[in-house]
């Protein structure tokens, strides 16, 4: 009956934006970015393959593989994921991290020709005036470098992402001079990034319209991808606004693993999509991806994480259990998992569950009677209602059944 849970939803969220006007496009940067959180474990090259394949069944389209430059472990675990895309025949694309140096994209074009893999190399470098001040640099030998260094990624055959980190707080014409220098170059992408977490929506729709009339006055074909981080806790949104205002693909992490308090949350990106209904794909494999990460990065998940963590489709209110019961009762799955639910718990193949704890109703003990076939009686009802009251937390279900064997 989902057609009669659409009917009964009115959805501000698109009743006047309407959808993107192209396909929208992820790059997932966990393998890479995720690993630079100080608290995150260095994941095996097993769960990087892991990692790999769980993306190509959430339809990411493409992963940042790692940055060869930093030395030969990193580029040995490039090279198994590069080859494990084209032996597994996998749909998801490649990158490669680099600074905007010949030595640190020469790996890369060296990895992709043995391999036979076409690798996107993102090549970055400092573009705000605090980091040219505190790193001694200046706008000409940064022109320099990004010439030189993307000139020499496309004679090798490389598709170039150019990437300017802190571009949300870098100067308007440092911008555009640096784009334009890239795009001159052969850049036939370009990366907007909000390195330190520093701007809000607002500012990003400002400064992805500066960047859309740099690429246009370019003449060039030449793709916008939007980089985000959690400082301020507006990755997400500046993501979606970002997407709003012409951005042609999204980076994100796992759980939003990253430096300090991390990066866009690739797992959560993928749920506003589908809600918004700018993507409509098969996330069952989304709790996988994050457990995958949380046991690998040894970062706890927290149990009120969104869609993955423990509480995400559990309630122990009264009143809440109550219209998730009676939608139960009127034999409709899609109403139930959606009157008290902002997401649907069938996307990521779990269901609603409903606890006994001390904000909860007769009902919910009568409920958790019914579902294991437990005779419903008074005294049943009054033990464990009682016992909950008297609880701090939900009861677990060997308490419950303690309760209701004793009576």
């Amino acid at each position: 009956m989902k057609d009669l849970v659409q009917e009964l939803i009115y959805d501000w969220n698109v009743a006047i934006e309407p959808p993107p006007p192209a396909p929208v496009a992820l790059d997932d940067e966990t393998l890479r970015d995720g690993q630079q959180s100080p608290s995150c474990a260095t994941f095996s090259i097993e769960t990087k393959i892991k990692l790999l394949h769980l993306m190509d069944q959430l339809q990411i389209d493409i992963a940042d593989l790692g940055l060869p430059g930093a030395g030969k472990a990193v580029a040995d675990d490039v090279r198994i994921l590069a080859r494990e895309i084209v032996e597994a025949k996998l749909s998801i694309a490649a990158d490669c991290a680099a600074r905007t140096v010949i030595a640190d994209i020469e790996p890369v074009a060296r990895i992709s020709q043995e391999v036979g893999l076409p690798i996107e190399v993102s090549t970055f470098i400092g573009s705000s005036p605090i980091r040219m001040f505190a790193e001694g640099w200046n706008l000409d030998l940064l022109l320099r470098r990004t010439e030189e260094a993307v000139s020499f990624a496309v004679k090798e055959g490389l598709s170039v992402m150019f990437v300017t980190e802190d571009t949300t707080r870098a100067a308007p014409a440092d911008v555009e001079a640096l784009y334009r220098t890239a795009i001159n170059c052969g850049a036939r992408r370009i990366c907007v990034c909000d390195t330190v977490g520093h701007v809000t929506p607002a500012g990003v729709r400002a400064l992805i319209g500066h960047v859309k009339r740099i690429v246009f006055d370019s003449g060039e074909d030449v793709a916008i991808d939007w980089h985000g981080h959690r400082d301020r806790g507006l990755a997400l949104p500046n993501s979606l606004a970002a997407l709003e205002a012409g951005a042609d693909r999204l980076h994100g992490t796992a759980l939003g693993i990253g430096e300090r308090a991390g990066n866009t949350e690739m797992d959560l990106l993928l749920v506003n999509l589908r809600l918004l209904r700018y993507i409509d794909r098969d996330l069952t494999a989304l709790a996988e991806y994050c457990e995958t990460v949380a046991e690998a990065s040894g970062i706890p998940l927290p149990i009120n994480y969104p869609v993955a963590g423990d509480d995400a489709f559990r309630t122990g209110t009264g009143v809440h259990a109550a219209a998730i019961i009676k939608a139960e009762d009127k034999g409709d799955a899609d109403l139930a998992d959606c009157v008290y639910s902002g997401v649907p718990a069938h996307w990521f193949g779990r269901s609603q569950t409903i606890e006994i704890g001390p904000m909860s109703g007769e009902s919910n003990v009568i409920y958790w009677l019914e579902k294991r076939g437990y005779d419903v009686t008074r005294e049943r009802i009054d033990r464990v209602f009682q016992a909950a009251k008297r609880s701090r937390n939900s009861l677990s279900s060997d308490r419950i059944r303690a309760l209701v064997e004793e009576s």
